[in-house]
This record gives structure tokens, sequence and C-alpha cells, in this order.
């Protein structure tokens, strides 16, 4: 988000993640985890996915670690295991470097049995999900990464939050073209986009919220217009569908099922009673080779990928997109032309790096 001003700096991702990596080492990470969180989080700002990124979430991890929210030192312990399965209490680990040690146990499984499936309880935020589940691709693997982030959506005639957001994320690879990748979180808009608007006043949509009394706001509304809206702290989101006449029970469902492999199946519980500071997490690896012959496999994907572009576009838009192309299309741009940052971001990365006592590096590819 650039708040209305325009962003021209472009910097290297390398540098972004050097220095990254160093920052959340001085927040107490060790250096091979804070590499592969510092990872988790460049990966988000090639795809475009700021949210998740360095500017701003590595200023929230950072401030976890050196505040005490997250265990920089977790003794992860392997609780359960099977020759396709396994269980780890992750002792309240940051998700972004534990979660990535989960998926390559379960990529390992699944090249052995066909399919590996491992939960990981008593966690942490683990960043953007579709890194985790794109971890499968390069072994010719499908690859699926859940997420149970603690109550701030409203169940489907309920007033009082009670599910997480609860992110699913999917790979898939193909032969020529881009890998289709879908990461998306089962309530209506991130909780932060509402705070945000909150911040510069802006209209907030129809079917994002829900009101003091449980009823999905289906009207736009300032908030100025309405102060009681405060959302995620007090006012609930609303699950996929918004109301019960738009189908929302199948995003509560969606809901619903991803405490179940997460925090249930992990026996760490689900979220309206560990509370918002536990994330539960499933991460699965599917082997292609298993079912059918990974090159006829990549070959349907292309013809399917191919065949959804081909799609007329609806009237006034310009195309049809797959899931996963926006995303890729600037990867491709920002591994060529740098990362771009807001001003506001820069400056706490020079900030952040005085106080740690360390130069800032950050390198810039133009302006």
């Amino acid at each position: 988000m650039t708040h209305g001003k325009e962003v021209t700096v472009r910097f290297h991702p390398d540098s972004l993640r050097a220095t990254s990596a160093t920052l959340l080492e001085w927040g107490g990470l060790t250096a091979e985890d804070a590499a592969v969180a510092a990872d988790v989080l460049v990966a988000a700002d090639l795809r475009g996915v700021a949210s998740h990124g360095v500017s701003n979430m590595l200023r929230v991890y950072v401030g976890w670690l050196r505040g005490g929210h997250v265990n920089p030192r977790p003794q992860t312990r392997l609780v359960s295991e099977t020759p396709s399965g396994a269980n780890i209490d992750s002792d309240r680990g940051l998700g972004v470097s534990e979660v990535p040690r989960a998926m390559r146990l379960a990529i390992e499984k699944a090249g052995s049995t066909g399919v590996g499936v491992v939960t990981v309880g008593n966690g942490r935020h683990l960043g953007m999900g579709a890194y985790h589940a794109m971890m499968a691709l390069p072994h010719d693997m499908i690859g699926v990464c859940l997420s149970a982030t603690g109550p701030v959506m409203v169940p489907t005639f309920g007033r009082e939050p009670r599910i997480g957001t609860n992110p699913i994320a999917f790979a898939a690879p193909s032969g020529k073209h881009f890998p289709v990748v879908a990461d998306f979180a089962l309530t209506t808009v991130a909780g932060n986009k509402i705070t945000t608007a909150q911040r510069f006043g802006l209209e907030i949509a129809a079917g994002l919220v829900a009101d003091a009394e449980g009823r999905p706001m289906m009207h736009p509304f300032t908030p100025e217009a309405r102060p009681d809206i405060t959302v995620p702290t007090g006012i609930g989101l609303l699950p996929l569908g918004s109301s019960p006449e738009m189908g929302s029970h199948k995003g509560y469902s969606l809901g619903v099922i991803v405490e179940v492999l997460t925090g249930i199946l992990s026996g760490t519980g689900f979220g309206a009673r560990a509370g918002r500071a536990i994330m539960n997490h499933m991460v699965a690896a599917v082997d292609i080779a298993a079912f059918v012959d990974p090159v006829r496999f990549k070959s349907l994907m292309d013809d399917f990928i191919a065949a959804l572009q081909a799609t007329p576009p609806a009237a006034g838009a310009e195309r049809v997109l797959v899931p996963g192309q926006l995303e890729w299309e600037a990867e491709q741009d920002r591994l060529r032309h740098g990362i771009p940052l807001h001003p506001e971001v820069v400056t706490w990365f020079e900030l952040a790096c005085r106080e740690a006592g360390m130069p800032c590096t950050l390198e810039v590819v133009s302006s």
C-alpha cells in the first residue's frame, strides 16, 4: 500500500533478504531460522503480496520476538509420526521459520508414500501460505498449506467471532506455463484492510463486516458514520459469501474444516478456546507420480491453463486470469527490476538497523 504516494524506488531482493535476516537475528532467531524467515517475507514481496512481506510483517515479527510473544529458540517436538504423517509441537516458534521445516518433512514422506501430511501445533504466524505450498513444486508435487489464525470471523447466524481468517494455499505445477497457485483467507477481507480503511477514513465496502448484533453490513459505510465498527478487535469479519442468502455458510464451513485439520488434528485445540496468540497449521505434499506420469499431468495442466485464458472476457474486462498469474507476473518484473518499497518502510528499516547497531544495507536498483 502506498497511501496515495507513488513508489519509484526499488530494492534488490538479495539486499532485502540479508537486511531482514540480520534484523530477525537481532530479534533472537538463529542465523539459519532468520535466513528462512527472511526468504518467506521477500518471496511475498516478489509476488506483490505486500501485506505479508517486509513492509508489514517484518516489523511485527521483530516486535514479537523482542517482546516475548514468540519463542525465538523453540524446542520443537515430534509428537507422533507414521510413514505418511507427523505431528509437531512448535513450542511457540515463529511459523515463517518452523513451517518450511514441516513442509520439507511432508515432501520427504510424499516421496516415499505418495502423500505426506504434517500438522504444526502451538505455533505462530506463518506468513504467505503460498510459500509453503509452492515448496512442493520443484519436486513434481502438489502442495497444500492451511492455517488457523485465531477468532476474527463471525459464524453464519452468529454475533461474536469464533473462527480465524484461516487461509488455504494450494500450488500445482504445469509444463510450459506458470504454476497454478491459490492463496486466500476464508473471510471476505483481511482484518488489516478494515483497520487501514478506518485509519484513512476510507469507505468500507458492503458485505465485509457484521454489526454489533451480528447482522451483515450489506451497505457501504464510512468509519466516521459507524465508529462502533472496530474490526478486528471488536466487531467480526464476515465469512466468504457475506450473508446466508449469498452462501456465507460455505466460507464458514471451510473455516471450520481448517480448524479441524490444524488445531484439533494436532491436539492443540481450536482458536476460540486458545485465543488469537496460538496459530496452528497443516502442510501436505502430493507426489504426482503416485497417481499419473508427471509429464502427462503437466501437459494437462498446460491445456487447462490455456483453456481458462481463452475464455472470452466479460464486458469491460481485459482478460481472464488463472489463480497465481498476477503474482507470477509481478515476480518476473520484480526479479528484474527490484522490489518497490514505500518511503515509510525504508525509514523503518533505517531506524531499526540503527537501533540494532548495524548498517542498513538495502541496495537500490533504480529510482
